[in-house]
């Protein structure tokens, strides 16, 4: 396996637990809570065990800002999630999410709707793609709520995705815990 084709991981010890970070030795493809549905679905190769990796001593220097209430910028990591241009388009959506707020699966569909001169786009289609997001927290599809006001679409877990937000300021009161939720 030469370099080009390596993958490599190492683990960050967060206040949610165990996070695995993955890359391809320049940029972050992936960052998975453990447990989490789709855990390390975008990666099929093997992954070397690379603590001193540059992307990851960058990437846990953000992740420890960000969980000391910080909002470091989305731009100062490279970032290279794998995925489809839909789920690629999505993705760019979520990263412009302001820190502290959120926006529903709707909102997502009407503006990837627009976007691509469409009457309409669905918001399950758009879940799907919110839900397989692969760079957990830092691309922020915690941020993403049901247009009922329902925490709903974790994939990491309801339990994460209110932390994450609260730790961000979002009152929760205003929210709706689902009983039975999808991506639980």
């Amino acid at each position: 396996m030469n370099t080009k084709e390596s993958k490599y991981k190492t683990i960050y010890n967060s206040p949610l637990g165990r996070l695995t970070l993955v890359s391809d030795g320049e940029n972050l493809i992936g960052v998975w809570l453990a447990g989490q549905k789709y855990f390390c679905a975008t990666v099929n190769e093997l992954l070397s065990e690379k603590d001193d990796l540059p992307v990851f001593i960058k990437v846990k220097k953000w992740l420890e800002r960000y969980f000391n209430g910080e909002n470091p910028s989305i731009k100062e990591l490279p970032l290279a999630p794998q995925g489809n241009d839909f789920r690629q388009r999505v993705w760019d959506i979520l990263c412009k999410i302001p820190y502290g707020e959120t926006v529903t699966y709707g909102d997502i569909a009407k503006e990837i709707a627009n976007a691509l001169g469409r009457k309409s786009m669905s918001a399950q289609a758009v879940g799907g793609a919110v839900g397989h997001n692969p760079i957990s927290i830092i691309i922020p599809c915690h941020r993403v709520v049901g247009s009922d006001g329902s925490l709903t679409g974790y994939a990491g877990g309801i339990d994460k995705k209110i932390k994450l937000l609260e730790l961000e300021g979002v009152d929760i009161s205003r929210y709706k815990i689902p009983v039975k939720g999808t991506a639980l």
